[in-house]
């Protein structure tokens, strides 16, 4: 495939973190975690994403998502088991997409601006500033931060606020259909990810 800079004049392009720029989880990954809960990954995975929605609009600190897992599962972890819980579901979330690196370097190199918007617990906001996904971004927008979750307008109404733009001029991407319904319900111009060949022809047809 051959590269080029991705040019979007007045447009920015807000991309989704989770099974976008990152892979999923691993079935060694989710294996590990599930191992260092003590239980079956078909009693610990409900419970884990029953809770998610709590974690990621930051109602409660990250031991207190994993004290309601143990809670609901019948577990019981001390304190440096929820750590190392907690250590390595965060590790299994920075498995990297290259591919979609790609495409943000590339309309870095066009000269779009970028911004990410995700669902997740505030821990993250630190990587996804100051590890090297900074380098492309200029607005990092996390919901655990902002007490607000996609698809609720509300999150992209103060996304669009604060990066001092219209709908119109808002690209939104991100693997969730319903995440991206939201974009659209308030004009936003929206793509579903399901892969990164789409996602560039998809861009070709916005420049």
């Amino acid at each position: 495939m051959t590269r080029a800079p991705i040019s979007l004049p007045g447009r920015t392009v807000i991309v989704d973190y989770g099974e976008v720029i990152s892979l999923g989880q691993s079935a060694a990954d989710r294996d590990a975690i599930s191992a260092l809960a003590g239980v079956d990954g078909a009693k610990f995975w409900p419970a884990y994403w029953a809770h998610r929605s709590g974690l990621d609009l930051g109602r409660a600190g990250v031991a207190a998502y994993w004290r309601a897992i143990a809670s609901e599962i019948g577990a019981s972890w001390d304190d440096a088991r929820v750590h190392e819980l907690w250590a390595a579901d965060l590790r299994s979330w920075m498995r990297i997409n290259p591919q979609t690196i790609e495409v943000l370097s590339d309309l870095k190199a066009g000269g779009t601006r970028l911004a990410l918007l995700s669902n997740a617990g505030p821990d993250y906001g630190s990587y996804f500033r100051h590890g090297p996904l900074g380098d492309f971004l200029a607005a990092c927008y996390v919901s655990g931060e902002l007490n607000l979750l996609k698809p609720q307008p509300e999150i992209f109404r103060h996304v669009l606020a604060d990066l001092g733009i219209g709908a119109a001029e808002a690209v939104f991407i991100d693997n969730k259909e319903a995440n991206v319904r939201g974009a659209q319900a308030l004009g936003i111009t929206g793509h579903v990810f399901t892969g990164t060949e789409d996602l560039r022809a998809f861009l070709a047809s916005l420049a």
